[in-house]
């Protein structure tokens, strides 16, 4: 945004490669590729600030943009069809669904999302009330409840139905699509856009002083910028009581096969959700200490080749911990494919952990293993980082935060440095 709007532009990545979480390496073995850590990007193909951009990525997408596995073999997909798979809770589902997709439909035509005012107040609720009032069936409930889940606030929590409500949505609009190769080509594609704007890219370049510009746009966490930038008193306390979610637990896999579902339409999805109830999902976001976490899962491999040798496979999942948290869960999340995959652990030829602590050691943004940029609760979903009407704006001049610690939060949209961009260029009088 700065680069078009005429300015010189240096971007300075700490890592030797540029991404941060949108990276792809070959973890465990040669020729199997993985994503550091987003995998899955329903948001990107909505994202206004990718469109504005118009960002080189070669989509795909699957059948079905989710599944959600049940101990009987059935599975719940992510669909066209979806209402009709949950029977009596069909009309329910679309009555609850359909004004947020229209919503979405309304993003993506460059209109303000109108269409989901009229159920606001449901996206406001606990995902756990709103999924007993709404649905009499547990595939429904559960289904909800996986979605939800992905907003790593218990779902006794407001607002944990609108990430459940969103994801679903979004999920009928436009899919839940990746780019072929992994998740480092929406990386380099804006590493493309930069540099046809002449703007230049330095990597292995940590910053640990502001460096002398008109503007600099930290696109930093609240602990990094404190560490950065010799704030004024109040705001630097502000800072400090900014809130940080739980951690993630990862486990990468490369695969002799593919995951052996007991549910086959779980091979008709990029992501599967392995929780099974809304019970077993609630009782594992309450505190992130269950026996049987609530696994996220992607097998991006199913429908890109390029992600492993011909005729192998890898597959990527994780759980919420507690932040910081240095406990090793790798037996548990395998447990959960296998309880919906029996035969799992047979086709796994290597494997590679990452606990919030190496998260992020390996980047400063994941404070305590955080991959959604701090709590996304009702106060700190309206007010991050702090109480603004400029939130990107600090106090001082030329300073600019545009992380995931901004609005509109966590997720692979662009959105926060692309608003922050434009509160810059506003307050140079561009």
């Amino acid at each position: 945004m700065l680069a078009r709007a005429g300015y010189e532009v240096e971007v300075h990545e700490a890592a030797g490669q540029l991404g941060g979480g949108t990276r792809t390496e070959a973890l465990t073995l040669p020729g199997f590729r993985h994503d550091i850590c987003s995998a899955i990007h329903p948001l990107a193909r909505v994202s206004p600030a990718f469109r504005d951009l118009g960002l080189d990525v070669d989509w795909i997408e699957p059948p079905a943009a989710c599944a959600h596995p049940f101990d009987d073999g059935t599975a719940v997909t992510l669909e066209a069809d979806t209402a009709a798979q949950l029977g009596g809770d069909a009309r329910a589902y679309e009555r609850l669904v359909a004004p947020f997709a229209r919503a979405v439909r309304q993003v993506v035509q460059g209109k303000l999302p109108l269409a989901a005012l009229p159920r606001a107040l449901a996206a406001l609720r606990p995902a756990r009330s709103l999924s007993e009032a709404a649905f009499g069936g547990e595939p429904a409930r559960g289904f909800f409840a996986g979605h939800a889940a992905h907003s790593a606030l218990p779902l006794e929590r407001r607002p944990s139905a609108a990430f459940g409500l969103l994801l679903t949505a979004l999920g009928h609009v436009v899919g839940w699509p990746y780019p072929r190769g992994g998740s480092q080509a929406i990386a380099d594609a804006l590493a493309q856009r930069l540099t046809d704007f002449g703007g230049v890219v330095r990597t292995g370049a940590p910053v640990d002083e502001l460096p002398r510009a008109d503007i600099v746009l930290a696109d930093v966490m609240p602990t990094e910028l404190l560490r950065l930038a010799p704030l004024p008193s109040a705001y630097a306390r502000a800072l400090r009581r900014y809130r940080y979610a739980p951690g993630a637990f990862k486990v990468d896999w490369a695969l002799d096969a593919p995951i052996p579902w007991a549910a086959d339409e779980c091979a008709r999805a990029a992501t599967v959700h392995l929780g099974g109830t809304l019970a077993e999902i609630a009782e594992s976001e309450r505190d992130n200490r269950s026996p049987r976490p609530f696994v996220l899962l992607a097998q991006q491999s199913l429908f890109d080749a390029t992600r492993a040798p011909a005729g192998k496979h890898t597959a990527w999942a994780y759980c919420h911990v507690p932040n910081g948290s240095t406990a090793d869960r790798t037996d548990e999340i395998e447990a959960q494919v296998e309880r919906f995959a029996p035969g799992f652990r047979d086709v796994v030829a290597a494997r590679h952990v990452r606990s919030p602590v190496e998260a992020e050691a390996d980047n400063r943004n994941a404070v305590g293993g955080d991959v959604n940029g701090g709590v996304m609760d009702v106060r700190q979903l309206l007010f991050r980082p702090v109480p603004s009407a400029v939130p990107y704006r600090t106090p001082l001049r030329g300073l600019y935060l545009c992380s995931a610690a901004t609005p509109p939060g966590g997720g692979v949209h662009g959105m926060c440095g692309w608003l922050a961009a434009k509160a810059a260029l506003r307050d140079a009088g561009r």
